[in-house]
């Protein structure tokens, strides 16, 4: 874990230097307009107002971003993207809370712009293409308290992931139940008809095995977990570190935020050490997508209470 030692880490002023450096790159660009570089300074320090006649509005670094609006310095927020995208398994709100100094309320809140930030926004190649092989598989997560699906039985949430064995890139969604309805359409989404699928023997692939080059099964049911490059194991993995993050370090999920959590842990694994990304560029890359992405407390809240503290 890096020791903050860079000056943007301890400085407002050199965090928002170095803010506008990472977004402004090709010039500043109005967020309310779109207008390059046709901007000036107003004597407020980091605002800027646009030129262009029609426009004519005031905007910071911060402006449309998971930031706007937040009262939280900027060098802290710096650290909590370090901090979040360097922790494997995640970093709870009250260990933010503890590390920045700030509320839990406000780390809580930080915490779930920061996995906005995280969450890919547009559409995605689909993986496999050029014949590339494709785990598929799902896995199961916590328990929603007090609620039954009949009597006896506690709901967990589901969970699809993809790993595109080439790139190393992972993108897993919450669905409804693990069924062929579900299953089926992320499929056809997500992966190039050139694609060679590999899947456990749940029969809710077979149908969609039929659309895509070829599908391959593993039994493990019979304990069979690889024949020769049939296997689902890199998937596993990552359901490891997923699983172990979840209980481990948040411990409490509501259902409605469960797709910011795997946006978080997708972008980690699909950006980690092993394939030559440091830190610091994680870092740099979840901040880059920040545009575009407000959240306020209110709808954060509404979708679910806070992991609880520990």
């Amino acid at each position: 874990m890096d020791t903050f030692s860079a000056t943007h880490f301890h400085d407002p002023d050199a965090a928002r230097t170095y803010l506008q450096k990472l977004r402004w790159s090709g010039g500043r660009v109005c967020p309310h307009c779109g207008v390059v570089d046709h901007s000036f300074a107003t004597k407020k320090i980091g605002v800027y107002r646009c030129a262009e006649k029609a426009c004519r509005k005031d905007f910071t670094v911060t402006t449309g971003t998971v930031m706007e609006s937040s009262h939280i310095a900027l060098h802290k927020w710096l650290q909590a993207f370090s901090l979040l995208t360097a922790s494997k398994k995640g970093m709870s709100a009250h260990q933010l809370h503890r590390t920045l100094k700030i509320t839990y309320k406000s780390a809580w809140f930080m915490a779930h712009r920061i996995r906005e930030a995280m969450r890919a926004g547009g559409l995605a190649p689909p993986m496999g293409s050029g014949g590339g092989a494709v785990e598929v598989d799902e896995t199961f997560i916590g328990r929603i308290k007090g609620t039954k699906v009949r009597p006896g039985v506690t709901h967990k949430h589901a969970v699809l992931s993809l790993i595109d064995r080439d790139t190393k890139q992972v993108r897993s969604f919450h669905i409804d139940e693990a069924s062929a309805s579900q299953i089926a359409p992320i499929v056809r989404e997500n992966i190039s008809k050139e694609a060679r699928m590999m899947t456990d023997e749940a029969k809710y692939y077979t149908v969609i095995g039929r659309e895509v080059a070829s599908h391959e099964t593993v039994d493990h049911s019979k304990e069979e977990w690889a024949r020769g490059e049939a296997h689902t194991n890199t998937l596993e993995g990552y359901f490891s570190v997923f699983k172990r993050g979840m209980k481990g370090i948040y411990q409490h999920c509501s259902e409605k935020h469960l797709h910011r959590y795997l946006a978080e842990f997708d972008f980690r694994y699909s950006n980690r050490s092993a394939l030559g990304i440091t830190d610091g560029e994680r870092a740099a890359k979840a901040l880059k997508g920040i545009q575009g992405k407000r959240l306020t407390y209110r709808q954060a809240y509404s979708q679910g209470r806070p992991e609880t503290p520990f």
